[in-house]
């Protein structure tokens, strides 16, 4: 009986002694990992800085094929989609949106951000296509824009196969060749249309855009609205019945997604409205509308300002915390009602 006793106590020993190693070698592979997670922290941090703004004419200037005088009707606005598009492939972290290994997949400030900027690169390629490089309704599309329109409406979180960044990439080339040919005056093959028609073509596309963003961005703090869907029109009708009144809220986890990709979307219309007003200077001037179009863009600079806070705040309206969401709709909201005037001016002959 001492025997298995003794037996017993030097099991129990070797038990503790290794259990003992055990514990010390887990202690040890705690540091790395916690080193590492550390790392991916700060390398997100530093991946969720957004791009600053550029320069619009140095930006042109530097696509252009040699000097300044060689930039031609179109070239801001076609540089500036450019770059737009290749600083979301070559910004910090690069594209984020089709990551799937962190840190990337823990960040979700800038994928939104990417996405307000690929919407209004979207809308500029469609007007591109359909309006700008067209002179009337039966003219043929431009041969490079049919490329690049579609492949910048690709999945923006395809991540192998094609992989987002490949088919954006072919699109950045497309329009590299319609800018060389629009340069280029042994060839009247590429041709852009600085016509007040088709600026409010684009601006009608850019009213909705900011209407919806206004909306969504005021439905932070939830509210409950009239459905005006068939306001002003008496013989109007829709596909089913809805509500006189409808709640209309944000849900608070997409509160913060909302507002960086309205921010990403003003931080891409400053830049192409600043192209615009270049290349459609002359009908701008004619139509006495410079002034409405300055005002837009500085409207939407002012939702460029530095966030101090580290979250995005959703305080009710009028209450202790401040909310960011409805700063940033009062800004777009009166960038819109500028919009609308401005298309009203381009119209009046």
């Amino acid at each position: 009986m001492r025997d298995k006793l003794g037996d017993w106590a030097d099991r129990a020993r070797q038990l503790g002694n290794q259990r003992s190693t055990d514990t010390s070698n887990l202690g040890w592979l705690g540091l790395p990992v916690g080193l590492l997670v550390l790392l991916l922290l700060l390398v997100g941090w530093y991946w969720s800085d957004e791009p600053d703004a550029f320069d619009v004419v140095e930006a042109a200037i530097e696509h252009a094929p040699a000097t300044e005088s060689r930039l031609t009707t179109g070239s801001y606005t076609t540089s500036i989609t450019i770059t737009l598009m290749e600083t979301l492939l070559n910004k910090r972290g690069g594209y984020l949106s089709n990551d799937i290994m962190p840190p990337s997949i823990w960040l979700d400030n800038i994928p939104n951000w990417e996405f307000g900027v690929l919407v209004q690169v979207r809308d500029m390629s469609r007007s591109l296509r359909s309006d700008f490089s067209r002179s009337q309704s039966q003219s043929t599309e431009d041969e490079d824009l049919i490329i690049a329109e579609p492949n910048f409406h690709f999945d923006n979180q395809s991540w192998f196969l094609p992989a987002t960044e490949n088919v954006y990439q072919e699109g950045i080339d497309a329009l590299y060749r319609y800018l060389e040919r629009l340069q280029n005056p042994g060839n009247p093959d590429a041709q852009f249309y600085a016509r007040a028609d088709n600026l409010q073509e684009w601006l009608g596309q850019v009213e909705k855009r900011l209407g919806s963003l206004s909306q969504r961005l005021s439905a932070s703090v939830g509210q409950v609205r009239l459905n005006t869907d068939l306001a002003g029109d008496a013989g109007a009708e829709q596909s089913t019945q809805t509500s006189s009144q409808v709640e209309v809220k944000t849900p608070w986890t997409e509160i913060d997604d909302v507002f960086y990709e309205a921010r990403g979307a003003a931080w891409a219309l400053v830049h192409l409205l600043k192209a615009v007003e270049l290349d459609f200077e002359s009908v701008l001037q004619k139509k006495n509308a410079l002034i409405s179009l300055r005002q837009i863009i500085r409207e939407l600079e002012a939702t460029q300002e530095a966030v101090w806070s580290p979250v995005i705040l959703n305080g009710s309206g009028f209450g202790l915390f401040a909310n960011h969401s409805l700063v940033m709709a009062s800004y777009i909201s009166r960038a819109n009602a500028a919009v609308i005037d401005l298309r009203s001016l381009l119209s009046q002959g």
